[in-house]
């Protein structure tokens, strides 16, 4: 059968001619097709499930409950734009009362359809041809990706174990520094874990300003902070200068699939995002805005997630420990990132985290997600269902029976 005559039209971004023809797998994929091969071959043996990166409880009564109320309202059906004052106003309300942070809601903040949807439009206001975005490997690629779909490039910094996790800014050659125009932050940082300290911001901040680069930090899990209090990038002495921040009303407050964030910061960045987002959308529905406001002026949601979370994550650090693995706990996020062992003492030996990865689904039933970018390791998300403590810890039961005998070594 001959090609359709557009297979020759595809944009180079997506593969061009070859679009369509890659018997590639992506990761998740991977993992997707050996969960189903799992549940397949041992049907009387319960997936363990440390793959899913999304929270697994509902958001809080109050939000749904204000939701049912705004679904109804008139005023709330037609197009939000670049959102309604009365989130933006909340919004600046949180960052006020959780991080010391002082915004102007009309100038310094603005709503998008989720982070992702965020991190997608804003590159979109810098990135020429040859420009380049400075990110973290392994990390979330969506800036990059849409760098470059704009002719820009990508510069990996590399997330190593002996760096503490931090991003090497010294490491950066001066030609790139020369070219590049954003540098994406993600702390606390997804898959790893790591939360900035003050000092690593403000040389940030100094390395931004030296070299005319635009700061914009990830702070998707920014309420999920357990070996320092949740704060923010912009509460430190020139951030505003050079960045903004990206939030997320997903992670920190149970709203997975509701797809709102906000941008906020320095007001001629905050500016330039909001007039390129309204040629992407034309903003998220008023009642969800509206709706995220309850949670936005309740203190008491976040902590009872991040106390959750929290729980969760000591009680499997606590039983892979027992079984031989490697592994502390971080210092936010849901995820545990650990060290992936080499092989197992009565053997396979393991190639990379994949190979592991791969055992782990195949034989023991137990999902995780590899990341072989900068060292070989496993993520675990704490992120499984289970309704009460008691299922958490029949779960951990469940995961130390299994991984008890198989002797990791490293």
């Amino acid at each position: 059968m001959s090609e359709p005559y557009f297979q020759q039209l595809f944009a180079d971004r997506i593969g061009g001619a070859q679009y369509g023809k890659s018997t590639a797998i992506y990761k998740f994929e991977k993992i997707k097709r050996a969960k189903r091969q799992a549940l397949a071959d041992h049907p009387e043996r319960q997936l363990l499930d440390f793959g899913i990166g999304e929270n697994d409880g509902m958001a809080d009564e109050q939000i749904r409950q204000r939701m049912a109320e705004e679904i109804n309202v008139p005023a709330n059906r037609g197009y939000a734009d670049n959102g309604t004052p009365v989130f933006k106003e909340a919004v600046a309300r949180f960052m006020h009362r959780e991080y010391g942070v002082s915004l102007d809601p009309t100038t310094q903040v603005n709503h998008c359809i989720g982070s992702k949807s965020g991190l997608a439009i804003f590159p979109a206001c810098f990135i020429n041809p040859g420009d380049i975005t400075l990110m973290t490997v392994p990390g979330y690629p969506v800036a990059g990706t849409h760098t470059s779909y704009y002719g820009g490039s990508v510069y990996k910094l590399p997330l190593l174990a002996e760096k503490n996790f931090l991003p090497d800014l010294d490491s950066i050659p001066a030609d790139v520094c020369a070219k590049a125009k954003l540098l994406i932050l993600c702390f606390p940082n997804s898959p790893t874990g790591k939360t900035a300290p003050r000092e690593y911001y403000e040389k940030a901040i100094a390395f931004a300003k030296k070299h005319n680069i635009v700061i914009l930090q990830d702070a998707a899990h920014a309420q999920l902070s357990y070996d320092q209090a949740p704060n923010s990038f912009l509460s430190i002495p020139g951030a505003m200068d050079v960045g903004v921040e990206m939030h997320s009303m997903s992670k920190g407050f149970d709203m997975i699939g509701w797809r709102l964030g906000w941008l906020c910061g320095n007001p001629l960045l905050v500016k330039a995002f909001a007039e390129t987002k309204d040629n992407f959308d034309s903003g998220q529905f008023l009642a969800i805005q509206r709706a995220a406001i309850a949670g936005l002026d309740d203190p008491e949601i976040p902590k009872r997630i991040r106390a959750k979370y929290k729980r969760r994550l000591e009680k499997l650090v606590a039983v892979l420990k027992r079984c031989g693995f490697k592994c502390e706990m971080p210092g936010g996020t849901y995820f545990l990132y650990t060290p992936s062992p080499k092989g197992l003492a009565d053997g396979p030996a393991f190639e990379n985290a994949e190979a592991c990865s791969q055992y782990l689904i195949t034989q023991q039933s137990i999902c995780t997600v590899p990341w072989d970018d900068a060292g070989s390791f496993l993520r675990f998300s704490v992120t499984y269902e289970a309704v009460d403590e008691a299922a958490e810890d029949a779960l951990m039961a469940e995961t130390e029976l299994r991984l008890k005998g198989i002797k990791p070594i490293f």
